[in-house]
C-alpha cells in the first residue's frame, strides 16, 4: 500500500498545496528564469513556501520542478543539471514534510514539456519519455511519495510522461491531471470522458484537473470525471479565480473566501485531493482548509 493510500484511509479528503510560482515572484523570482535553479541557488526561501503551506493545512506538497525535465530546461541552458535540480526540489520538500508535526506527504511535480510531440511536433516520443525517466528517478530519489504529472493537455505527452515514471520508479504511484478550458477540454481537445478512459486503461487512478480558468471549469471536470471513472482518487487543483492586470502586476480575483467554497464544492462533486493552482497562497489554502476541517480531521 502507498504512503498515499495509507493517509487516505484515515482521512476522506487531504488538503493539497497552492501555487509554487506565485510564491517564487514574490520572494524575487524574476519573469522567464528557471525557478527549479533556485532549489540550489535559493534553497531556504523555497523550503519556506513549502513550510507556509504545511502550516497553512496542506497535507500533500509538490516539488520545486514543474518544469524539470532536460527538454524544458534546455532553453535555460540548466538541461544537463535536471537530475540536480529535481532532486534537490524533492529533498527540500522531503525536509519540510518530515520535520511536520504530522504526516505530509511529498509529490514529485512534473509538468509538460513545452514542446509539441511527433507527429505534430518535433519532439519524438522517447525522448520525451527519457526525459521524464531521469526526471522522475531523481525525484524519487530525492526522497518523493508519488509522482504528480500535471497541467499536461496531450494524452500522448501523458503517456510518455508516466512510462518515464514507471521505468524510474515503478513503486511510486502516479497522479495525473489535465488542464482544461471553460468548455471542459484541453488545448488539445481532450474532454474528461477521454482522459479517464485512458487512464483506466493505464492504471492510473489517481486524476483530475488543475490550472485552467478558475473553480468552475475544475468543478465541472471533477463531475465529468466523477461520472466517467468511479473507482478514481479525484484530483481538483484550481487556479485562484481569473488573472487581471493591475499596473504590471497580475491580481487573481479569487479571494481566500472564494476558493473555500470551491473546496467545499469539489468536495461535494467527489474530490478528494483538493488544493488550488496559479495566484493561490497559503492564505487560499488556510481558507480551503478550515471549510473542510471536518472532513479533513
Amino acid at each position: 500500500m502507498s504512503a498515499l493510500e495509507t493517509l487516505l484511509e484515515a482521512k476522506t479528503c487531504l488538503i493539497l498545496d497552492g501555487a509554487m510560482g506565485t510564491m517564487l515572484m514574490a520572494a524575487g523570482l524574476e519573469s522567464g528564469s528557471s525557478p527549479e535553479l533556485w532549489n540550489v541557488e535559493h534553497p531556504e526561501s523555497v523550503r519556506a513556501i513549502h513550510r507556509a503551506y504545511i502550516a497553512a493545512g496542506s497535507r500533500v506538497i509538490l516539488t520545486n520542478s514543474f518544469g524539470g525535465s532536460s527538454v524544458r530546461l534546455a532553453p535555460h541552458g540548466l538541461h544537463e543539471r535536471a537530475f540536480e535540480l529535481n532532486q534537490a526540489a524533492a529533498s527540500l520538500a522531503r525536509q519540510e514534510a518530515d520535520a511536520a508535526p504530522h504526516t505530509v506527504l511529498v509529490a514529485g511535480s512534473m509538468g509538460p514539456t513545452g514542446e509539441m510531440l511527433a507527429p505534430l511536433g518535433s519532439l519524438e516520443p522517447e525522448t520525451a519519455a527519457e526525459a521524464f525517466r531521469e526526471q522522475a528517478a531523481a525525484l524519487a530519489q530525492g526522497g518523493a511519495d508519488l509522482l504528480w504529472i500535471e497541467s499536461m493537455s496531450d494524452l500522448a505527452e501523458v503517456q510518455a510522461a508516466l512510462s518515464g515514471a514507471q521505468q524510474a520508479a515503478p513503486e511510486l504511484p502516479a497522479a495525473v491531471t489535465l488542464t482544461y478550458d471553460a468548455r471542459g477540454r484541453t488545448m488539445m481537445g481532450v474532454t474528461p470522458q477521454r482522459a479517464a478512459a485512458a487512464m483506466k486503461a493505464a492504471g492510473v487512478r489517481i486524476i483530475g484537473a488543475n490550472c485552467g480558468t478558475g473553480p468552475d471549469s475544475v468543478e465541472n471536470v471533477v463531475a465529468a470525471l466523477r461520472e466517467a471513472y468511479l473507482e478514481a482518487i479525484l484530483v481538483a487543483k484550481a487556479n485562484a479565480g481569473l488573472p487581471h492586470m493591475h499596473g504590471t502586476e497580475i491580481i487573481y480575483d479569487g479571494t481566500p473566501e472564494v476558493m473555500a467554497e470551491y473546496a467545499r464544492r469539489a468536495r461535494q462533486l467527489g474530490a478528494t485531493l483538493i488544493g488550488a493552482c496559479c495566484g493561490s497562497t497559503p492564505a487560499h489554502i488556510q481558507a480551503m482548509s478550515v471549510a473542510l476541517a471536518g472532513e479533513n480531521s
